[in-house]
């Protein structure tokens, strides 16, 4: 069934979140995963650590970073038309990839701290949406396996004291099935949940896409290979802020001028 995109977008730009069932089959979605391990693997490989106790409690939780660089599926996925529609309805038609990662919650995993993804990198107040983050289930994702969980209404929350003493008694899970996104505002706050299943892993990947102004959380110039940056498409340069050109509000720098164009031409000549 194809999702009503008008509708979908109302709903993240009102609740701060939408879910769009499958964007992927499920046959992509497990492809997906097993390439996502073979992606650990590479990761681990090359000295990146896989468990990070600054964001998880246990090693149960497998991070893995840096996604773009280890293999072109997941390259192609950051420029998915799903996932870029929906990221401008609320960013507007520039912004940038901030960061693309995994998370792996394996039987046994405890939850990570409630956060919202603009609370942990920009001081408040929040006043407007500033990223988003994409999530890819290559899984399902349940309350018993680890679901993401979410406080309904947080989106609105604009400072630290609008977080309620009781907020952790307020998340809900996100449940979808493999194949399907779950778009968050950046303003949004949540949280991993643990998973107490006995043999089921949660595979999730995080597309963290912000605006352009905001510092991105991977140097991606620094990151890719120089080799592969050459290879990129002019999309993803410009969503990985590879260009030695800076963003600016307007493109055309003129925008004043051509606002103004007698007023400034009588000010010069004043001027000379």
């Amino acid at each position: 069934m194809t999702p009503n995109m008008d509708e979908a977008k109302a709903h993240l730009k009102e609740h701060g979140w939408v879910k769009i069932p499958a964007v992927l089959t499920k046959d992509d979605a497990a492809h997906t995963l097993d390439r996502l391990w073979k992606a650990k693997a590479a990761s681990e490989a090359s000295g990146e650590e896989t468990f990070q106790p600054i964001l998880d409690p246990d090693p149960s939780n497998v991070r893995v970073f840096y996604l773009p660089e280890l293999d072109e599926i997941f390259r192609d996925m950051l420029t998915h038309p799903t996932g870029i529609e929906l990221t401008k309805s609320v960013l507007g038609e520039q912004f940038l990839v901030s960061n693309f990662s995994a998370n792996i919650a394996r039987p046994g995993s405890q939850s990570m701290a409630l956060h919202s993804d603009q609370s942990i990198v920009l001081p408040e107040p929040w006043l407007d949406i500033w990223a988003v983050n994409v999530i890819w289930c290559l899984t399902r994702m349940t309350k018993d396996n680890g679901a993401t969980l979410y406080i309904p209404g947080s989106n609105k929350w604009t400072c630290w004291e609008d977080v309620p003493a009781n907020a952790p008694d307020l998340l809900v899970p996100f449940e979808a099935e493999a194949g399907d996104i779950v778009v968050l505002d950046g303003r949004l706050w949540h949280t991993s949940g643990s998973n107490v299943t006995k043999d089921e892993d949660r595979a999730i990947l995080f597309a963290y896409y912000s605006a352009p102004y905001m510092r991105q959380l991977v140097n991606w110039t620094a990151k890719l290979p120089k080799e592969l940056q050459e290879t990129l498409s002019p999309e993803l340069k410009e969503l990985f802020g590879l260009s030695h050109i800076g963003y600016v509000v307007y493109d055309n720098l003129r925008y004043m001028a051509d606002k103004y164009p007698k007023k400034l031409d009588r000010e010069s000549a004043e001027s000379t």
